[in-house]
């Protein structure tokens, strides 16, 4: 056996019996390092946590070809943006006047979902995690104890103190707000060194071992004390790592898979782990702080934060839909309390507030596909919410607040102005120099927006907002270039922009990617869509072109321009969101072999089990969620309209375990590599000719036998396509 392959073999049993546990179970295919070197920008974060739950380590470093761990973070904030509470373990006789810069130089570190050991210099140390709380065991080398150091990561206000009840708590000031620690120790610890107002501290101990326990609280340190003897009263690290794996195992082994090789298994149960990063409850035992109004509440359900909707929208909410329409229930609730405290539905709800992030009004969409599917939550307050963010608030992306006039250009005509190039920007709020105007990708993505909008209100029957939210909803269509085939800027008096190229046009135009990726950003009316290109034959000639017209540039050139384009296959763009329904546009065209090709080309030579086998951003789930999806065999195309479109499936069988012991199975009989095609197929033992199936039909459980082949069967599914109209009102 090659040792490339006898590889994922040891590391699952190493998992299997690191707590003590010698089953195998998804758990143990999950490879933390996948991606951990980024291809362009950011890598992946080898985070130890509960499933959606608030702690999260992770060691602050570079990435992973780092060698030097600068602190074991507490806790990560918000997905990748801050960390509080810097603790690192160091040896008796560190250099006294490099305590508090010092770095420690790692090896042999091996990371699970639900644990975390390494070898540093001195010492070693284990960890692993509880909902709001972590527990760390530190070995010292020799017989004369050593240091803990502990660091205040953010801002200068913050400060650690060591009470005479040996508890050393910690206050942290970060965008706003405060997050606060409590520690204990199993061995007696005193102060050897800190710097002044007790921002760091250095303790010593003189045990050889040393456990720490703490918990992460945002209202106070009482109440961390509180989540710390709650979830971690005793000093049996076994305990709660057996706790955390069988969390583990739970969320995981929602989806069971069968065949597919070990890779394969890695690559699909790390990014099904991923996909369960966040968002996080912070609620803590039936009261939570919310940075939206700077207040703690009382709550009898979770409450969530950290979600970057632009990111998340596409398939991670639908997939979490589908595993814990429960959980997405307690989200939706979370974002409209959001909403009453701070009076805006926010873009990306991280944990200080409202980070308004990107383009679009993605919380409209997000709450069309949970009400399309079945989900209660306050649809009344939530519209209202989208609604004044649709026609209330400024459009422009990274801002908050009123409209300028550049929206209300947009309100009267149906397009965003464009500058031409070398035009000096007019409106203040823009943001410069790098985000700008994105005139064309928001004409697009509020197009879609306000669609979803549409349905929200016609559901509350309020007609006439449907009819102003439906007319916006084509606006698209004004920055539609004919003789261009694209979607193309246009300044403020009608002109189309000239002198650009659709490769290369930036953020002045577009959002992270350029012209031919939001060629297809209208999956609200992909009817339109074609009709626009001039009929379904000329749609699918675009949509080959797509991915074989060349950058005709150095690619260092390309990605000054546009360094979020990542994985770049012609002028598809894999590592970035809006592109992953893209390939899945085939099935609405009648060539749904072409999807089943483009999947696999995709997935076998971008996504990887290696360090660096994630084609651009992962987005903490936004990016992982595609591959779950698309591994499986199906994918949401189109979040407001409940259907998911068929792909080709990379395991001979995917069971979901759905809410109510009900299994929703996908059986690709005969499935390889080599036999990618789909020769025919049925649902619930009935013959099915269409490429694509409702979420009332996958969450009544079943199975979705596909029969497939190493040639294309290009009859199948080319009649009977999936909805995608502007006009849809239901199936």
């Amino acid at each position: 056996m090659k040792l490339r392959m006898l590889l994922p073999a040891v590391l699952a049993t190493v998992a299997a019996v690191s707590c003590g546990r010698g089953v195998p179970s998804p758990v143990d295919s999950v490879d933390t390092h996948i991606g951990g070197v980024g291809v362009l920008l950011q890598p992946t974060r080898p985070t130890v946590q509960l499933p959606n739950q608030l702690v999260r380590w992770s060691p602050l470093r570079a990435d992973l070809l780092d060698d030097q761990v600068a602190d074991y973070p507490l806790t990560l904030t918000t997905h990748r943006l801050q960390s509080v509470f810097g603790f690192l373990p160091l040896p008796v006789g560190s250099e006294e006047g490099a305590w508090w810069s010092r770095r420690q130089v790692y090896d042999n570190e091996k990371t699970t979902p639900y644990s975390y050991t390494s070898l540093l210099e001195g010492c070693n140390i284990r960890f692993s995690a509880a909902a709001r709380s972590g527990i760390a065991e530190v070995n010292f080398d020799g017989d004369k104890g050593g240091l803990l150091r502990f660091n205040i990561i953010n801002g200068p206000d913050g400060k650690w103190t060591l009470g005479e009840d040996g508890i050393l708590r910690g206050e942290e000031s970060f965008a706003g707000i405060k997050a606060y620690t409590c520690v204990l120790f199993d061995s007696p610890v005193e102060k050897a060194a800190e710097t002044p107002a007790g921002r760091n501290i250095l303790l010593k101990t003189a045990a050889k071992t040393v456990r720490v326990r703490y918990a992460i609280s945002y209202i106070d340190c009482d109440q961390a004390l509180a989540n710390l003897e709650k979830e971690i009263p005793a000093w049996d690290i076994d305990k709660v790592c057996a706790d955390a794996r069988s969390a583990w195992e739970g969320a995981l082994g929602q989806i069971q898979v069968k065949g597919g090789t070990p890779e394969q298994r890695r690559l699909f149960y790390t990014s099904l782990w991923r996909c369960r990063e966040r968002m996080i409850d912070i609620s803590e035992y039936g009261r939570y702080y919310s940075a939206f109004d700077h207040a703690v509440h009382e709550a009898d359900r979770p409450f969530y934060t950290d979600n970057w909707l632009w990111d998340t929208h596409v398939c991670l909410e639908p997939l979490i839909t589908i595993l814990d329409p429960k959980m997405e229930e307690d989200k939706l609730w979370s974002y409209i309390e959001m909403y009453k405290q701070a009076g805006v539905v926010p873009s990306f709800a991280v944990i200080w507030g409202d980070w308004p992030a990107m383009t679009g009004n993605y919380a409209a969409v997000w709450m069309a596909d949970s009400r399309a599917k079945g989900l209660e939550f306050d649809l009344e307050t939530g519209y209202e919410g989208v609604k004044e963010n649709s026609l209330k608030e400024t459009l422009l992306p990274w801002r908050n607040g009123p409209r300028c006039p550049l929206d209300d250009f947009y309100d009267e005509h149906g397009w965003y102005p464009a500058l031409h190039p070398g035009e000096a920007e007019t409106e203040p709020l823009v943001s410069l120099p790098w985000e700008r105007r994105q005139a064309v990708a928001l004409s697009t993505a509020f197009s879609y927006a306000d669609w979803a909008a549409a349905q929200l209100a016609r559901e509350l029957g309020k007609t006439d907002d449907e009819s102003v939210f439906l007319r916006r909803a084509a606006f698209y269509r004004n920055v539609y270039r004919p003789d261009k085939g694209l979607f193309w800027p246009k300044d403020k008096d009608g002109n189309w922009i000239e002198g650009v190229d659709p490769r290369y046009m930036d953020r002045a135009y577009f959002t992270e990617n350029n012209a031919y990726t939001f060629q297809w950003d209208v999956k609200h009316d992909l009817d339109g869509l074609f009709d626009l290109m001039g009929g379904r034959a000329e749609a699918e000639k675009k949509l080959d072109a797509l991915f074989r017209i060349p950058l005709s540039m150095p690619k260092f050139e390309f990605f000054k321009i546009l360094p979020d384009a990542t994985g770049m296959v012609g002028q598809f763009a894999m590592g970035n969101e809006p592109s992953f329904h893209i390939p899945y546009i085939y099935n609405y065209l009648g060539s749904p072999w072409k999807t089943q090709k483009r999947i696999h080309h995709l997935i076998d030579n971008l996504f990887s089990a290696t360090v660096s086998g994630i084609p651009g951003d992962e987005d903490g789930g936004g990016m992982s969620s595609f591959v779950v999806f698309s591994m499986m065999g199906f994918f949401p195309v189109t979040p407001g309209i409940p259907v998911y479109a068929i792909g080709s499936p990379f395991f001979e069988e995917a069971s979901i375990a759905l809410p109510g012991g009900k299994h929703f199975t996908v059986k690709a009989i005969g499935q390889s590599a080599d036999n990618k095609y789909i020769r025919s197929a049925k649902l619930n033992g009935k013959p099915l000719d269409r490429s694509w199936f409702t979420h009332e039909e996958l969450m009544a459980g079943g199975v979705l036998e596909l029969q497939m082949d190493s040639v294309p069967n290009k009859d199948w599914g080319k009649d009977n396509l999936p909805p995608s109209n502007i006009n849809y009102r239901g199936l």
